[in-house]
Order: C-alpha cells, then sequence, then structure tokens
C-alpha cells in the first residue's frame, strides 16, 4: 500500500528490502561446503555463503510453510473422500531473462531444499530440452528466434507436466546441450515421483497461445504450486549477456564441437560487439514482449542488483 497523497495506491504485492528479508529466515541453517557452492555457481556469475544464507535461507523457509500447507491439504482431501492416494510433487517454477541467473537460482535452491528435515528429493528440469531440435526449427526459418514460444515444443512439455500431476511414476524429459546447441536424440531424463520438481527456464510463466482455439487454454503455470521470477535492470542484463559471451569465448567456445566454436577467435572488441548485437536482434525483443510481461504473474520476484547479487523481493499478498 502506497500513500500517493490525495489517495492510497494498493498493489498485489509486499515489497521487502534484503535486509528485512533476510531476517526472516526462521534460523534455518544448513551446512554448505564450499566445494558445493563453487558447483553450484554459474560462469561469472557471482555465489557466496552470505547470499544463500541472507536470500535463499528464508526462501526455502517461506516454501516449506507452502508444502507444509501443500500436505496438509492432500491429507484432508484424503479423508474426505476416504481413500490414500499419494502425494503429488510440489512444482516451483522459476522465469526470467536470458542471463538473469534462473539456473543458479534454480540449482541453489534444489540444494537447500533438498537440506530440509527429512532430507526431499528435490528434482530439477529445463525447458531447454523442449525446445524443438535444430533441423525443425531451420526448415521453419526460426532457428534465430530460439527462445521465442514458437520455438518450443509446448504440447510435450505440457504433457510431460501433466504426467507428473497425474502421479505418473516415472517421466521422461528431453535433454538439450548448450555445447552443440541442440536437443541430444534419444537421450532423457527421468523423473520418479520427487517431493519437489523444480521447473527453470524463460518461458514458463507465458500464456502465449498461437491461432485461435477453443475452449479454455492450457498454461505451463497451471501445473505450478508457487513460482518466481528473477528479475533484473535490462542494462545490467545487457552486461552480463556480454560478460558470459567472453567466459564462454575463451572456454567452452574453444572446444572444435561447440556450435560456436566460430567465435573462439574473435577479439574481445569483436566478442563484445557480436554479444551485443546477438542481444539486441534476439534476446532483447524476446524480453520485452514475451518474458518481462509475465514477471508479475510469479508469486515471487528476486530482483537484482548490479552486481547479480539480491537487493529486494517482492512477494504477492496472501
Amino acid at each position: 500500500m502506497v500513500n500517493t497523497g490525495n489517495s492510497i495506491a494498493y498493489s498485489p504485492f509486499r515489497n521487502i528490502s534484503r535486509d528485512e528479508w533476510k531476517k526472516l529466515n526462521g534460523h534455518l541453517s544448513y551446512p554448505i561446503a564450499d566445494e558445493d557452492i563453487h558447483k553450484l555457481n554459474a560462469l561469472n556469475e557471482p555465489l557466496t555463503m552470505q547470499e544463500i544464507e541472507d536470500v535463499y535461507f528464508p526462501l526455502s523457509h517461506l516454501l516449506q510453510l507452502h508444502m507444509e500447507c501443500y500436505q496438509q491439504l492432500h491429507q484432508n482431501a484424503n479423508a474426505f473422500f476416504n481413500n490414500h492416494t499419494k502425494r503429488l510433487p510440489f512444482i516451483i517454477g522459476i522465469a526470467g531473462s536470458v542471463a538473469a541467473g534462473k539456473s543458479t537460482t534454480a540449482r541453489v535452491l534444489q540444494k537447500v531444499l533438498s537440506l530440509a528435515p527429512g532430507n526431499p528429493k528435490v528434482d530439477l528440469i529445463t525447458t531447454d530440452g523442449f525446445l524443438y531440435p535444430n533441423r525443425y526449427l531451420e526448415e521453419r526459418g526460426i532457428l534465430n528466434r530460439k527462445g521465442f514460444p514458437e520455438s518450443y515444443d509446448t504440447r510435450r512439455l505440457l504433457g510431460f507436466l501433466s504426467d507428473i500431476k497425474s502421479g505418473k511414476e516415472l517421466v521422461s524429459a528431453p535433454v538439450y546441450s548448450h555445447l552443440v546447441y541442440d536437443i541430444i536424440p534419444d537421450k532423457l531424463q527421468w523423473v520418479a515421483q520427487p517431493d519437489v520438481l523444480i521447473v527453470e527456464g524463460i518461458n514458463v510463466l507465458q500464456v502465449n497461445v498461437k491461432g485461435k482455439h477453443r475452449g479454455p487454454g492450457v498454461f505451463v503455470s497451471d501445473f505450478f504450486d508457487y513460482s518466481i521470477y528473477v528479475d533484473a535492470d535490462p542494462e545490467n542484463l545487457l552486461q552480463w549477456y556480454i560478460q558470459r559471451f567472453q567466459w564462454l569465448r575463451k572456454t567452452a567456445f574453444q572446444d572444435p564441437a561447440s556450435y560456436f566454436h566460430r567465435y573462439a577467435d574473435l577479439t574481445v572488441e569483436e566478442s563484445i560487439a557480436m554479444a551485443t548485437n546477438i542481444w539486441n536482434e534476439i534476446n532483447k525483443p524476446n524480453l520485452i514482449k514475451n518474458i518481462l510481461p509475465t514477471r508479475f504473474r510469479a508469486d515471487l520476484i528476486l530482483e537484482k542488483g548490479s552486481h547479480h547479487f539480491v537487493k529486494s523481493v517482492k512477494i504477492r499478498k496472501v
């Protein structure tokens, strides 16, 4: 609630500063080794134990409250219907722009939630695996729109989530390789009834529907029990994307098997220009048109500052 002088403007979100947020962790404290923190880190993205304690411990505590309510509702429903069905996985969706740090958020959250009492089984999938193969995109002339809604096999993703929420014991998801920039044929990731499933991807909160359809649409987010959006200023996202491109130029791009091996010998100036061009032609339009508009569909927004660390949190009021 904001007082604007003559009137009060209401918002469905509560704004919480980092200093306020870090005090809400309920005194949770899980030991995480430096080696584990290093594994959770991504490319040039900084990650410290302080960030985990200040941001992810409180987030884990909040999510545990939601999961406890979810479990209680399941028990009450079983009693009401006089049956004993198995509880379905609690699904958390994580969205945000390219270079925002969604992958790190997902991995850290997976680690912290798995350390909770009872050591719940927490699985993680990314929607990259549900991109159409490059050959399909090339045939339709949309390879340069990879990451846009039309580049995903949304029907298969919805089928995967439907199977998870239907209680199917073993569900498969396709696997994507960032090295070859394509789906790996015949390789699958299997998900076997975890307690928690984290679904990470730029498209998970989108409600875009191609063409006309009859009846109500079904969206990926319909299957989520909680959703998070990782947010940052567009200027910071561009800088982080350039930094990541520079880092990859010196590492992964050097591999002859890399789809982007042709960029390995670019000079610093050339690689900055190339990264900026890719951002402005592909990632920025996708951010503005398809990703950013979904931000306020999330239950919680992690707002990052210029150094990748979370500076504040927006949380939907309940």
